[in-house]
């Protein structure tokens, strides 16, 4: 058998084993206990959070010939029909390559007709949001009238692109971002499954980069365990994705601070040494004030932010030295700069002019 990526190979089976999302696995499962299954559901949230597994899980809970506290058994033979493909009373498509209203009116057309095997038929579209008009207007009039035996679960990324008349047919279910706490929990749960040796430092910042995606970051692990061989470093993460360490950003901004322009190009000169990537290093600078702007204003910033001592140290040392106006400042001019980046044909020449423009930001 093939290599199988870590997200697929640890995508939850069970209501209980999906991260946080807890209100809404709460109100799957009462669903289930109790019989009371809506015929639509729209469930709503960034990438990564959890959408497409819990419609899966609970697509197989309502079918179930055993269910267990509202979880789907995994065991019976509707279960591993559905796992397998084998059933195919579960339909599940990605609007994004099927949007035209051909498609639509195909499984309207295929729902009346009761399900082979198991007790519901339901119908998986994610990425609803990509529908065409005419698509949406097809699927209307099932979402009206639907069968007894049909389920739908939208989801996407967008629930503002989806028509008025769509929404308020489904039960709405919003997932969020998964914690920074939660994330490298469950990464230290999967390494240690597979043998990967990794530091904490190294999960931590894996946890940043994925910005409350859990796919992302289990999909940077599994990136990681293939790309290096021993202990996995927080150095080898950063390197992997382009990132620069927390040191650099410090010394850029303390030449910020001492308007020292030799020492801005030198280390412009060592980034493109590197081949780091210049849209990404305006794009982390930019994130870096951002977390001084935090430190600045927070009583308590280690809430807020998941960083090394010494990162944090080096926050308050940069905090310290600017005013908040002269940090918003910086920040609106390194937004402006990662845009103008993108259109630019010398991305170094433009960075370099862009950092000694921003040498007006003086220590305060």
């Amino acid at each position: 058998m093939g290599h199988i990526a870590l997200y697929r190979e640890w995508r939850p089976k069970t209501f209980d084993e999906i991260v946080e999302q807890q209100y809404t696995v709460a109100a799957l499962k009462q669903a289930v206990i109790s019989g009371q299954i809506g015929h639509a559901y729209l469930f709503c949230g960034t990438r990564g959070t959890g959408k497409t597994t819990m419609a899966q899980v609970f697509s197989r809970a309502v079918n179930c010939l055993s269910p267990v506290n509202g979880n789907p058994c995994n065991i019976c033979d509707v279960c591993k029909g559905i796992l397998s493909g084998t059933i195919l009373d579960v339909i599940e498509m990605d609007a994004a390559s099927n949007n035209n209203v051909d498609t639509i009116r195909r499984i309207c057309d295929e729902v009346i007709f009761s399900p082979s095997v198991a007790k519901f038929k339901v119908y998986i579209i994610d990425e609803v949001h990509m529908l065409s008009t005419g698509a949406f207007n097809a699927l209307l009039k099932t979402l009206e009238e639907p069968p007894a035996h049909a389920i739908f679960i939208l989801a996407t990324t967008e629930p503002h692109r989806i028509p008025a008349t769509i929404l308020s047919r489904c039960q709405r279910y919003e997932f969020r971002r998964i914690t920074s706490s939660s994330i490298p929990s469950r990464l230290a749960d999967i390494a240690k499954a597979d043998m990967i040796r990794i530091d904490d430092q190294a999960l931590s910042l894996i946890a940043r980069i994925s910005d409350g995606a859990l796919r992302d970051a289990i999909s940077l692990l599994d990136q990681a365990r293939g790309s290096f061989s021993g202990n996995i470093t927080k150095e080898d993460i950063l390197s992997l994705v382009g990132m620069i360490n927390d040191d650099f950003m410090h010394d850029i901004a303390l030449s910020l601070i001492h308007a020292d322009p030799g020492a801005l190009i030198s280390h412009v000169e060592k980034l493109v040494m590197e081949g780091r990537d210049i849209n990404r290093f305006a794009s982390d600078l930019t994130s870096f004030y951002r977390n001084v702007m935090v430190y600045k204003v927070s009583s308590d910033p280690s809430q807020l932010l998941t960083l090394s001592d010494k990162a944090m140290q080096d926050l308050r040392d940069i905090s310290d030295r600017l005013t908040l106006d002269q940090i918003i400042a910086l920040i609106r001019s390194l937004s402006s700069l990662s845009s103008d980046l993108k259109w630019s044909l010398k991305p170094r020449i433009t960075l370099e002019a862009a950092l000694i423009r921003l040498l007006e930001f003086r220590e305060a």
